[in-house]
């Protein structure tokens, strides 16, 4: 099962349960009712899935070599289509970049900073604290700063983050300059010899100042003051926007160069194959998942383990 214990799985197949109704549950009954593939099946098929928000692009590809594979391989009963429909999906997230180690594990000179990116209301700052308890298990040392000064309530929503996870949060007044902030959040933690560090930032600005250059200033502040970081960029992504999430993705790519993606809030949606849509478009990894509200409801992105529970229509794991 890869990168999840069974206990894991079972959470995951849960949050994908709005997503499998739209997508697998339905085809499920299409096969049944319509008994074979002609024009009709497709047409239909491809409503389906462009409906859990697969895209168009990836929806003709499957579309059409499932056309291609049922001719060939004159397949009997609806099980053996719903295979063929699970091996097409699993297919393009094999074709998508995937970190094969822990996503978790820290590489090069300490602390690891991590720059959290993404527009407001997409979950950066529950990430943030997800990712912070998840260090601190690991008996790392945290420390967040806190540069989504903008915004009236964030410090004190990610202050509630910080002590639930146990991390140190580094913040400034409400107004300041959000790249002087992660300048003394990753200072702070070099002198202290913190292992991590995870700096918040703004998803959008009350000012005249383009959001994209305040990002790029605090890439080049942090990387002033500690020479390679930030280690990465992960780009917090609401997976109930759906094909926006993409639109978000290129824009914050080309400005900061984003490393990693972060799909939250999946069990609240019925787009969940937007998964697919990334894979297809974007040539950066899904690194997390967010399956939940909880601290522990952040998990590294399995793509078998995701197909797989996509598909499970049986009982939970326990």
């Amino acid at each position: 099962m890869g990168l999840l214990d069974r206990l894991g799985f079972g959470k995951l197949k849960e949050s994908l349960a709005k997503t499998r109704e739209t997508l697998v549950t339905r085809v499920t009954r299409l096969v049944t009712a319509r008994g074979k593939v002609d024009d009709a099946f497709l047409e239909q098929l491809e409503e389906i899935l462009i409906g859990a928000d697969v895209g168009v692009a990836t929806t003709v590809d499957i579309v059409e070599s499932l056309r291609k594979r049922a001719r060939e391989d004159r397949y009997a009963s609806a099980g053996e289509l719903m295979g063929l429909l699970k091996d097409e999906i699993r297919s393009h997230l094999n074709g998508a970049p995937q970190e094969e180690t822990d996503p978790f594990e820290l590489t090069g000179a300490l602390p690891h900073v991590i720059m959290v990116v993404g527009v407001n209301g997409a979950g950066k700052t529950t990430t943030i604290g997800k990712l912070a308890h998840v260090y601190v298990k690991k008996g790392k040392k945290v420390v967040i700063g806190a540069s989504d000064t903008f915004r009236a309530a964030a410090n004190e929503q990610l202050e509630i983050w910080a002590e639930r996870s146990g991390a140190r949060m580094v913040r400034q007044e409400k107004g300041s300059d959000p790249a002087a902030v992660a300048f003394d959040a990753v200072r702070s933690a070099v002198s202290q010899r913190a292992d991590v560090v995870i700096i918040d930032t703004a998803g959008r600005l009350h000012t005249k100042v383009n959001l994209m250059e305040e990002l790029r200033k605090i890439r080049r502040v942090v990387e002033k003051v500690h020479p390679g970081a930030p280690h990465e960029v992960l780009l917090v992504i609401d997976a109930s926007t759906g094909q926006n999430g993409i639109q978000q993705a290129k824009q914050f790519g080309a400005a900061v160069g984003v490393t990693g993606l972060v799909l939250t809030k999946l069990d609240g949606t019925a787009k969940g194959g937007v998964v697919l849509a990334i894979a297809r478009e974007m040539n950066v990894p899904v690194r997390f998942i967010g399956v939940g509200e909880g601290l522990d409801d952040l998990q590294p992105f399995d793509r078998a383990a995701f197909v797989d529970a996509l598909f499970d229509t049986g009982e939970a794991a326990a």
